[in-house]
């Protein structure tokens, strides 16, 4: 699960509801697009507090940065039927938002993990109007096996046990890791606060699709986009060799940030914040 460093927002961010076609979601929006904008899509159990770290380098360097809560995540919100969360109804609201925050400038799109997928298949089913794509921790098709078995081990869970027992084994199943354990009481009542606020439907919907992703790396490849693959130089989800491979069979930049695992947005904000905005520069051409 990933765990923002801060929840104190940079000056000038603000938090508010994003409307669009296909309804209202929860954004962190900070910056003004002297050069474009960027929209960040989070993970897996994540939300648009993931980001925080990059909001302020991001904006001081031109962008408009939002990031989101998806349908069904956080503070969004989202009916309790899994249909509303298959993947081509959630990149159908990424092309949504898109195209509510408008210009001016050129749009830069980064999908986490989970949102690596979500905004693939968005890539894939319209051609959006993107100045690029960014895949951060995101790989060609389902997770590793281990974290296939985990993410199983959940899905069926959540409607056996509920939210509020599966998120206390989950702790449990934390206890002796040291980093979790040394976790600021404010982070600590977001982390619950966050769990707690997802649709149930939404997490095993969107774990099922983890478990099962196809490989859609040729189909991408076929999109005319700039594409940017960024991770860690260690991932337990996709091993950073898989995503080396991917960005080969792309033709897409690839970059690995030096000390990340599976959030380098969280672990180390400053680099990845470089290396999107040299990425995004037209330099980066």
């Amino acid at each position: 699960m990933s765990r923002p460093p801060t929840l104190e927002l940079p000056e000038g961010a603000r938090a508010y509801r994003l409307a669009t076609a296909r309804g209202d979601f929860a954004v962190l929006d900070a910056g003004t697009a002297v050069l474009g904008t960027a929209l960040l899509v989070p993970g897996f159990t994540g939300s648009k507090e993931d980001f925080i770290a990059l909001l302020e380098p991001l904006a001081l360097a031109g962008y408009r940065v939002v990031a989101v809560d998806g349908r069904g995540q956080h503070e969004t919100g989202g009916p309790a039927d899994e249909s509303a969360y298959a993947q081509a109804e959630l990149a159908a609201d990424v092309l949504a938002q898109t195209e509510a925050l408008g210009g001016p400038g050129p749009v830069h799109v980064l999908g986490h993990s989970l949102g690596g997928l979500i905004v693939r298949a968005a890539a894939i089913d319209a051609v959006p109007p993107w100045e690029s794509l960014t895949i951060m921790s995101s790989g060609p098709a389902a997770i590793d096996a281990e974290q296939q078995a985990r993410t199983r081990m959940l899905v069926e869970a959540l409607p056996a046990m509920g939210m509020e027992a599966v998120w206390q084994a989950m702790r449990d199943m934390d206890a002796e890791n040291a980093d979790a354990a040394d976790v600021p009481p404010a982070i600590a009542e977001f982390l619950y606060r966050r769990w707690m606020g997802n649709v149930p439907e939404q997490l095993i919907a969107t774990g099922r699709q983890l478990i099962a992703e196809p490989d859609r790396v040729a189909e991408l490849a076929a999109v005319p986009i700039r594409t940017l693959v960024l991770s860690g130089d260690v991932d337990y989800a996709w091993p950073p060799e898989w995503l080396d491979d991917m960005a080969l069979r792309l033709g897409a930049r690839r970059v690995v940030i030096k000390g990340a695992e599976h959030s380098p947005n969280v672990e180390q904000p400053e680099a990845t914040a470089e290396a999107l905005i040299d990425f995004w520069s037209p330099k980066g051409e």
